[in-house]
């Protein structure tokens, strides 16, 4: 084998040039790689290592010289031909279909030729001159088929069956194929098993366990669940034990109290909305006095600007720096217009909740909020009463249900049951008379609110009915004007004479049958005339057409042309001559 001629085939593919017998030719390479004696080492910087062939560099030429081999010598192909074509690479091709050998090659003489290459796995030969070889690896493709187009022959005969051109190109086999895709189910499973390990990384921490009821863990749950900064927390745990069927007759009034306990933490969530809503006003109170002052600033800047733009002060200028003020000042403008508007939107929202009919009735509204205030603390006092009456109904009951049990006791607890029961029996009638007291003061309250609204929508109504009467005389007054105005303008018109042509789209006629007549300088008849103009308009009459052109003699003539059986009634344009001598 020729070392020059190889050497500079394996650079134009970027590899290390080898020798047969495995040393590097190349001084500076590194023969400390291992390879094996007869295997062209690879360079382990070379991108045709990974899953993507090595392409070779677009701006430097790939120059092609003989490579002189044992028993054959390998011509290059003409450089000005273009190169061979190849089929689709197949994913993981291994294999190479090798056409053109010479009739008398042996696999020896394809080892020798293609053994440089790199590791030959198999080399399937046909009768004929073709042959398949498989490669160990998928790089070794690329530098295969550098060698199509090379006219090769055996030492120096010229027998013809010693002579043939190669054409090199991918060969599809099931077994690239299988370890191709054994690959990619490979790099499949490691990239689900990274992206899983990753998922795992980033999965929040599970919340802690809900503890099981106990008559201790519920003592501490009623504690946390009165702290305002464990209610959270707390209230959770009581809804867990809720949902799992915790309650039962035993612990009833535990969970009552803690119950009793979340609820009381209502006002408390109440005067804190309040408490933001309060802060919110302030906030929009702030940001609309800065916003003012702001805008303000923005208006003393445009007035300098104004001022600038002047004839005194805009002359003194030069061309660019007006350039540069006019830009500014637009710019300043626009930044101004655009806060104002905004501090305007806010206003009129402000205009909007408290609208002038509120204004008018300030007392009223005044006094229909305090009702509703008062009238919501009778409803929350009611409800809170309504809770007492059931938390009594509860323990009558159930003490009734003891005293039912325990029939067999002493009399002393017999009585001490009884007394309670008519103390509880005689609180309850003062919390049921209590209730009716305070169920018909809200009743009275109501009424009074309802009584204030309809005096209220009353007042609207009435104000609403003044607009209008406002508005009416308005539109009358307008009205008069205008029909003085047209009286005033019908003198002067009915003196002019009326024009022939009566409408726009008479207008329009005229002016497209005109169009029409100028490129007709030896007229055209009225059938002929409408044919064009039904193109536009179906409805279009020729007696209509006829009667609009003979009201304007001045711009359309009729004349008759030709001799006997062909004399017709042709119009023509005349209203450059019509013009002259109006």
């Amino acid at each position: 084998l020729d070392p020059n001629a190889w050497a500079t085939a394996m650079n134009n593919l970027g590899m290390p040039p080898m020798g047969i017998t495995g040393q590097p030719l190349m001084p500076d390479f590194d023969p400390s790689l291992g390879m094996m004696a007869g295997i062209t080492p690879m360079n382990p910087m070379m991108p045709g290592l990974g899953m993507v062939p090595a392409a070779l560099s677009q701006d430097v030429p790939v120059v092609k010289e003989i490579i002189h081999c044992k028993s054959c010598t390998l011509f290059p192909p003409n450089p000005n031909l273009p190169p061979p074509a190849t089929r689709d690479r197949p994913p993981g091709c291994k294999t190479v279909f090798v056409g053109g050998l010479p009739e008398n090659a042996t696999e020896q003489l394809i080892m020798e030729v293609f053994g440089q290459c790199g590791d030959i796995t198999a080399i399937r030969k046909s009768k004929k001159n073709f042959c398949h070889i498989r490669f160990a690896e998928e790089p070794t493709v690329d530098k295969a088929l550098f060698l199509s187009g090379y006219r090769i022959r055996l030492g120096s005969s010229t027998d013809k069956k010693d002579t043939g051109r190669l054409h090199v190109d991918f060969a599809q086999a099931r077994d690239d194929l299988y370890e191709w895709e054994c690959r990619q189910r490979m790099l499949a499973r490691e990239e689900r098993h990274r992206r899983k390990m990753e998922e795992d990384r980033l999965r929040p921490p599970s919340p802690p366990p809900i503890v099981h009821y106990s008559e201790h863990e519920c003592g501490q749950l009623g504690d946390k669940i009165k702290d305002d900064g464990k209610f959270h927390e707390a209230v959770r745990v009581l809804l867990t034990w809720l949902e799992r069927g915790e309650v039962n007759r035993r612990n009833a009034n535990n969970f009552y109290s803690m119950i009793q306990s979340s609820n009381s933490h209502i006002r408390r969530l109440m005067s804190e909305k309040s408490q933001h809503e309060k802060e919110m006003e302030e906030a929009k109170d702030k940001f609309k006095t800065a916003l003012a002052g702001i805008l303000a600033q923005f208006e003393q800047i445009v007035s300098v600007f104004q001022a600038a733009s002047k004839q005194k002060a805009w002359d003194h200028f030069s061309k660019a720096q007006r350039k540069n003020l006019d830009m500014w000042r637009k710019q300043a403008e626009e930044i101004r217009n655009m806060h104002n508007e905004q501090l305007m939107g806010i206003r009129r929202e402000e205009e909007m909740e408290m609208s002038d009919d509120d204004m008018e009735d300030a007392p009223d509204s005044k006094d229909s909020e305090d009702s509703v205030s008062q009238a919501e603390a009778l409803k929350e006092e009611n409800d809170s009463l309504r809770c007492q009456l059931d938390a009594y109904r509860n323990e009558v009951e159930l003490l009734k249900q003891e005293q039912g049990k325990n029939q067999p006791i002493r009399s002393e607890e017999d009585n001490t049951h009884s007394q309670q029961l008519s103390f509880l029996q005689q609180a309850l009638q003062g919390m049921q008379k209590q209730l009716l007291k305070m169920r018909e003061e809200l009743k009275q309250r109501e009424a009074e609110l309802e009584k204030s609204l309809e005096e209220k929508q009353q007042l609207k109504n009435q104000v609403q009915n003044l607009k209008e009467g406002l508005q009416n005389l308005q539109n009358e007054a307008t009205a008069s004007t205008v029909v003085s105005c047209s009286q005033e303008k019908e003198g002067p018109t009915e003196r002019n004479p009326p024009s022939p042509v009566h409408s726009e789209r008479e207008a329009l006629l005229v002016g497209i049958i005109s169009t029409f007549l100028h490129v007709h300088p030896f007229g055209a008849s009225i059938e002929y005339i409408c044919s064009y103009l039904q193109r536009l308009d179906t409805k279009i009459n020729p007696t209509e057409v006829e009667s609009l052109l003979s009201r304007l003699p001045c711009t359309f003539r009729q004349e008759l042309t030709g001799v006997g059986a062909s004399l017709e009634k042709r119009w023509n344009f005349c209203g450059f001559q019509g013009i002259k001598s109006t």
